[in-house]
């Protein structure tokens, strides 16, 4: 049996990680001590790992309550489980063409900002970001 610091300590998190992951509803302690003290079995540093890992793949808080409980659903199967992973796979391929389409506008301002010696009210990028954001504002207003 772990105390909640030396759990923590054997997955490299907090004792306050544990404890926000325990309000989740994603991790149970094994039993309390008459005192108070949360113990915990080899089962909850196998299930904070799966926690900690899952996160690593990207998945939410919400995503990985919902992966353990399929894991312990009788009438869950591995397809279940394949489905959610599919379902954030093309979430984070979503997120990654964003990125890409942010990171090569941003590029594409840097280029036109050639002359570092202009004063700001000249600088292409605050004139192009400016614009940006008066058009937005516009559409936003004639939708």
């Amino acid at each position: 049996m772990y105390a909640i610091g030396k759990l923590a300590q054997q997955v490299g998190v907090t004792p306050d990680t544990v404890r926000y992951y325990e309000k989740e509803g994603l991790l149970a302690p094994t039993r309390k001590t008459a005192a108070g003290y949360r113990l915990y079995d080899a089962d909850a540093v196998r299930r904070l790992r799966f926690i900690r890992q899952a996160q690593q793949c990207g998945f939410s808080l919400a995503e990985i309550g919902e992966l353990l409980a399929l894991k312990n659903s009788d009438e869950s199967c591995c397809k279940d489980v394949r489905s959610v992973a599919i379902g954030k796979k093309l979430q984070l391929e979503h997120k990654i063409r964003a990125l890409q389409l942010m990171s090569q506008a941003l590029g594409e301002l840097i280029a036109t900002c050639n002359d570092e010696t202009r004063p700001l009210d000249a600088c292409p990028i605050l004139a192009a970001l400016e614009t940006s954001v008066a058009r937005q504002a516009q559409g936003g207003r004639d939708a």
